[in-house]
């Protein structure tokens, strides 16, 4: 996997304890346009810091272009950030 780290816009569900779950996320290509991508499955979900910020790693796979891909989704706890970090 290639690291992209890139910002982008997630449309996800929530526990009551307040755990996201990505549904699907739209992400910028090089030429302004945009992408929507739908999450298959989340294959695993793991918690970690970095530089003392919190974060839930999320492991995802998904059809793109036909082809089966599997990408990694970082949520920053305390800003509610969405980054599209390896695919």
């Amino acid at each position: 996997m290639k690291v992209i780290a890139k910002s982008i816009d997630v449309i996800a569900w929530f526990t009551e304890a307040g755990e996201p779950s990505p549904i699907r996320f739209r992400v910028k290509n090089e030429d302004e346009s945009t992408t929507i991508i739908k999450v298959d499955k989340v294959i695993f979900k793991e918690k970690e810091k970095i530089a003392g910020n919190p974060m839930l790693v999320f492991r995802c796979q998904s059809m793109i272009n036909k082809i089966n891909k599997i990408y990694e989704l970082k949520y920053e706890i305390q800003t509610c950030k969405w980054t599209l970090f390896k695919m």
